[in-house]
């Protein structure tokens, strides 16, 4: 099963996002990773990144679609097709594209965000034909059948039960809070699916999902390991060139300026032990000046155990019990519109969300006010380069985030330009952006609160639907 979040549960994602703080050499020792691009005349951008410390390679391709883009009345339609991408074409029937990867010894996966949807692969580099020509052949069309769309249906089906219906606090630091923070449709719905859109996509709809957004002009290749930028860019044309273009749709404006009326809802959960409060503020948008100290602040905030509010409400105040953070479903770096920064945490029952919330905003007053010391400000930094750098010697990571930064920036160098955006930030730009973004005005709060445990006892076994009220 092909797995949303990239991984099999929310929980590790979460737990995921408190990095570790890894041995990481002085800045100025810079790592600058090598990027060759090249763009087919059928409109692929390829990107070879070599490196040659070990004989494998890492091999990503992404596409310009997300859940941001699939058609009104089909959420979840994005993530539905990616399952779909991994059960065979006329050419390699099911099962032949997971075989040969993994029997070669190799590895592969694929995932769905707003904006892009990315298919990874790392194997031995005498893999890299065999993976370039399955991936080029399903680029040009897929094994469109009822039998097969309507097993990935139910498998879909199942992974929301899994993930959110039966999981204590399902997605609402996620999904919910989207909804509630969020105007427009392409921003604000539910990118999982409702179970009656997700069974009312038809083969039609399929095919013509392939047909507009799976082309390779709406597509970037990224190979990186041990190849050459010739050997890499020739095996591109090999099995890419001959892939015709097609026409992308046109994309809808799905721009949003930042929230002006604080919006507070409450739901009930059926499951959850303890309450939990989802905290999201919209973010500066991709390329604004404003990116980097955001990305910085929100490491400073809520980045470990010695972040700001770990200190401050677990281990000062004693209020809550963790807190994690999200960008919305990506990096800081990694979206294309409107995008929430959501901290998210458990908080003892003897508590309630306006002492956390009056907790958090007394936290990001001192930041506004002081900004960070210079010892601290520095151990932010070499946190967030350290695994920067180290996410980047995987070779499927890089290739990963070599396509995504060339898809959504236009650019893949940004890669080497990032660290330098980190370490810039100063003191005074956190205050800047603190003030600016993490105000309550631009704040949208979800407390989720556990039901009496004698009105969850009989919805424990299949659990309605978080109750919602809301207050403007």
């Amino acid at each position: 099963m092909r797995s949303f979040m990239r991984m099999r549960h929310l929980p590790v994602l979460i737990a995921g996002l408190s990095l570790s703080l890894t041995a990481f050499a002085a800045t100025s020792d810079k790592w600058n990773i090598p990027v060759n691009v090249k763009k087919l005349d059928n409109g692929l951008t390829v990107i070879v990144s070599p490196d040659h410390t070990s004989p494998t390679v890492g091999v990503s391709v992404v596409y310009h679609v997300g859940m941001r883009l699939e058609p009104k009345n089909r959420t979840g339609f994005a993530h539905l097709f990616e399952h779909l991408m991994f059960q065979g074409t006329p050419n390699a029937p099911k099962g032949v594209f997971d075989k040969t990867i993994t029997g070669g010894g190799g590895r592969n996966n694929g995932s769905t965000r707003p904006d892009f949807t990315n298919y990874i692969e790392t194997a031995p580099v005498s893999s890299i034909d065999s993976i370039l020509w399955l991936e080029a052949d399903r680029m040009k069309t897929l094994d469109f059948n009822e039998k097969t769309l309507k097993n990935q249906q139910d498998v879909v089906k199942e992974e929301i039960r899994v993930n959110v219906k039966n999981q204590p606090y399902g997605g609402f630091m996620w999904i919910d809070i989207n909804q509630q923070a969020f105007q427009k449709w392409e921003n604000n719905h539910d990118g999982y699916g409702s179970f009656q859109d997700l069974e009312g996509a038809s083969l039609d709809d399929v095919r013509n999902f392939h047909r507009d957004y799976y082309g390779p002009n709406n597509a970037v290749l990224a190979i990186s390991g041990d190849v050459t930028p010739a050997q890499g860019f020739a095996l591109a044309k090999k099995y890419f060139a001959g892939i015709p273009k097609r026409p992308t749709p046109p994309t809808s404006d799905f721009s949003e300026p930042l929230n002006t009326a604080e919006k507070r809802i409450e739901q009930s959960d059926a499951l959850a032990q303890v309450p939990a409060i989802a905290a999201g503020w919209k973010m500066p948008a991709r390329g604004s000046r404003d990116l980097a100290p955001m990305a910085v602040l929100g490491e400073l905030l809520a980045g470990g155990d010695a972040s700001v509010l770990y200190q401050g409400l677990v281990k000062g105040r004693e209020v809550a019990l963790n807190v994690d953070s999200l960008y919305g479903l990506t990096s800081p770096w990694e979206f294309d519109g409107p995008t929430l920064f959501t901290v998210f945490a458990l908080y003892k029952p003897t508590s309630s969300a306006d002492v956390m919330l009056k907790s958090i905003d007394e936290e990001i007053a001192k930041v506004v006010a002081s900004g960070a010391d210079a010892a601290t400000l520095a151990r932010v930094k070499t946190r967030m380069l350290a695994n920067w750098y180290n996410t980047l010697e995987s070779f499927m990571d890089r290739a990963d985030t070599l396509a995504k930064l060339q898809t959504l920036w236009g650019d893949a160098n940004v890669v080497n330009q990032i660290p330098g955006w980190i370490d810039g930030v100063t003191s005074e730009d956190l205050q800047r952006v603190a003030k600016t973004y993490l105000t309550a005005a631009n704040r949208t709060v979800i407390d989720r609160k556990p039901v009496a445990k004698t009105a969850a006892a009989p919805a424990a076994a299949a659990p309605a639907p978080a109750s919602t009220a809301v207050k403007n």
